[in-house]
């Protein structure tokens, strides 16, 4: 006898099944969204935050 799912008629390896289905998909369409993202250019006025923190850090402090 196999076991069914709580949900009613439905086998508990086929609800897996189409679980696992849908966290693949998931998943897939994450990795790509992540992989749009990697390749877009860094803002400009993030790239000037940045400089303007590193000159920052490079000039002598009067606390120390």
């Amino acid at each position: 006898m196999k076991k069914s799912s709580k949900s009613g008629g439905t086998p508990a390896w086929l609800a897996r099944a189409e679980a696992t289905q849908a966290n693949n998909q998931i998943a897939s369409k994450l990795k790509m969204l992540y992989q749009a993202v990697e390749h877009e250019p860094v803002p400009q006025h993030f790239l000037d935050l940045l400089h303007r923190l590193d000159e920052a850090e490079e000039r002598p402090r009067a606390d120390r």
